[in-house]
């Protein structure tokens, strides 16, 4: 079969919304390594690896709000989507305490042919998608681990990031901060956004509404809760973006 870096689902789907999933898979394509990066199983398992839990979500949510979705196909540790091409951190060499083996002499000419198969592909059909109207509000669906090694466990539910454009982030946390069940995270456990990253590229240089999403992973590890999280999160998208008046 032929490698496809990303996948588009509901292409024809009308919602201004457009979903996004930068690390939707663990994915390791056949030109790199023969498709093994030197880790065991159970590291390509965890978030070292991809967003745990992402996709389901970001595929529900697209369902849900009758919107477009687009998934990478390849792990972050093969190459970055959500990094811009300078960024050192583009291709990961150690992760949360854990080497890469692949990665771990790979020069200029190795991240090239990442970027020629995986990023690049994936970042020119996003850009089609946000382009299909003038009025696109791109969604991006991310998880995290509850501790890193050596670390505090960290308490929020829900992370809403966003740097300067916050026109649809700060009524995303206001109307979260209703549901009294939820710990809500304002740009945690990230802080807002990188230079070139995918928001950067293609919500703020465009001028489009944005947000970016991060839920944890052990409260999305199975298709019920993912499902359940999308359907609870659809309406409260939809009501922060009416709040908006955009």
């Amino acid at each position: 079969m032929t490698y496809e870096p990303y996948r588009i689902i509901g292409a024809d789907r009308p919602s201004r919304w457009l979903v996004t999933c930068d690390h939707a898979a663990n994915t390791v394509p056949p030109f790199v390594n023969d498709g093994q990066l030197g880790l065991a199983r159970g590291d390509m398992e965890r978030h070292i690896a991809y967003d745990v839990g992402a996709a389901g979500v970001a595929t529900a949510l697209a369902e849900a709000l009758d919107a477009p979705a687009i998934l990478s196909n390849f792990s972050r540790l093969v190459i970055d989507p959500n990094r811009g091409e300078d960024d050192p951190t583009l291709l990961m060499k150690l992760y949360d305490g854990t080497i890469i083996p692949a990665n771990r002499h790979a020069g200029p000419e190795e991240l090239e042919q990442r970027l020629n198969a995986c990023y690049r592909p994936y970042h020119t059909a996003l850009a089609e998608l946000a382009a299909r109207r003038d009025d696109t509000v791109i969604l991006s669906i991310h998880s995290f681990t509850r501790q890193l090694q050596g670390r505090d466990p960290r308490p929020w539910h829900i992370g809403i990031l966003y740097a300067a454009d916050d026109r649809l982030a700060k009524p995303l946390i206001r109307r979260l901060e209703q549901e009294h069940d939820l710990c809500i995270g304002e740009n945690q456990p990230y802080g807002g956004h990188l230079p070139g990253d995918a928001i950067a590229r293609h919500a703020i240089a465009h001028q489009r509404l944005n947000v970016l999403v991060e839920i944890r992973n052990d409260l999305i590890e199975d298709e019920p809760h993912q499902v359940e999280w999308a359907q609870r999160l659809a309406p409260i998208l939809q009501q922060a973006l009416e709040q908006t008046g955009l």
